[in-house]
């Protein structure tokens, strides 16, 4: 075991990956010159040179569209989109060209090998144009495969499982925690399965769901509610296509009561799929309405960050007020 923070985790997964696959380059702006914007890519170029981890032009939209010639052609391309809330130049390529190249050819030719990086989300006083969580966006388009992970230990797994699953992926990277989350790391090469939530602690009062950076806020805000004896099960959904109903459904059917957190924004937020999920598995073992906590229906604000974030009062509110239903 190492000590790591999330960027460092996700260095070493990326250099194991590169280590075990020589058809496998990283490329993004900025990427090669000096690691990236992040420094997540840091030494790569050194160590494997020039041909297999480089710099981009300034083109989500081509970045993606080389990235689906490559992993179309045999090779195991690791694309970053330097924010998350630059990923929309490159949407239709991604939902039109990644999501569907294996079946629009009946399996003749896929893009399986691809895997998209990003950082997403707030608290780093981003604003509305460096803090955005879409995640969303990318549940609706079979084809394609969603994962955030919470701590150094599941990036580092759960980064390397993306790369080589047969699929592409889009990997959100809570920017956050990058250098806010330090912990264990396994050393050497591990992956964790993709669309498999962790049950993170057991409980049985109320389940409360998130993933990526607000893990640390429910966990916060579970804490709270136990000093009032409520005992909550908290799950990490990991991957959010596809998603684990049955672990989700499974701990629901258990304590009667689900709250979901995320940053995204309510309105068409993940959560709302989750929670139509839920009510249709599990409705006979509601004892009340599926509660959510999430971001404002607003942009992004840079002075009123504060008030836009699910933080952990809010979600400890909505829990006392889910109990007393």
């Amino acid at each position: 075991m190492a000590q790591m923070n999330m960027l460092q985790a996700i260095n070493d997964a990326l250099a194991i990956a590169m280590k075990s696959d020589d058809k496998m380059l990283v490329f993004g702006e900025d990427v090669g010159h000096f690691g990236g914007v992040f420094r997540a890519t840091s030494g790569l170029k050194e160590q494997f040179g020039s041909d297999r981890c480089f710099n981009t032009p300034l083109t989500e939209q081509g970045i993606a569209g080389f990235a689906n010639g490559l992993a179309a052609n045999g090779h195991t391309p690791v694309a970053e989109i330097q924010f998350a809330d630059y990923i929309f130049p490159a949407f239709d390529q991604i939902v039109n060209e990644s999501a569907k190249f294996r079946y629009r050819s009946g399996n003749e030719f896929n893009v399986g090998g691809l895997t998209f990086r990003s950082p997403y989300g707030g608290g780093i006083a981003g604003g509305h144009y460096h803090s955005q969580s879409p995640e969303a966006y990318f549940t609706q388009t079979p084809g394609l495969k969603v994962v955030i992970p919470r701590n150094p230990e599941q990036a580092k797994g759960l980064l390397l499982a993306s790369i080589r699953d047969k699929n592409p992926v889009i990997f959100f990277e809570p920017k956050r925690l990058y250098r806010a989350s330090v912990g264990e790391v396994p050393e050497g090469d591990y992956q964790h399965e993709l669309g498999k939530a962790d049950v993170v602690q057991k409980g049985t009062d109320i389940t409360v769901l998130a993933w990526g950076a607000q893990m640390e806020i429910v966990e916060n805000a579970a804490e709270r509610a136990a000093k009032d004896g409520i005992s909550c099960e908290i799950i990490d959904l990991r991957c959010l296509s596809p998603w684990d109903v049955e672990t989700v459904a499974a701990s629901v059917k258990k304590t009667g009561r689900l709250l979901i957190n995320h940053e995204a924004p309510l309105t068409g937020g993940f959560a709302g799929e989750i929670a139509a999920t839920i009510q249709q598995e599990c409705f006979l073992h509601l004892e009340s309405p599926i509660s959510r906590v999430c971001g404002l229906d607003t942009p992004y604000p840079l002075i009123h960050e504060k008030e836009y974030m699910p933080d952990a009062l809010k979600t400890y509110e909505a829990i006392k007020a889910t109990m007393d239903y």
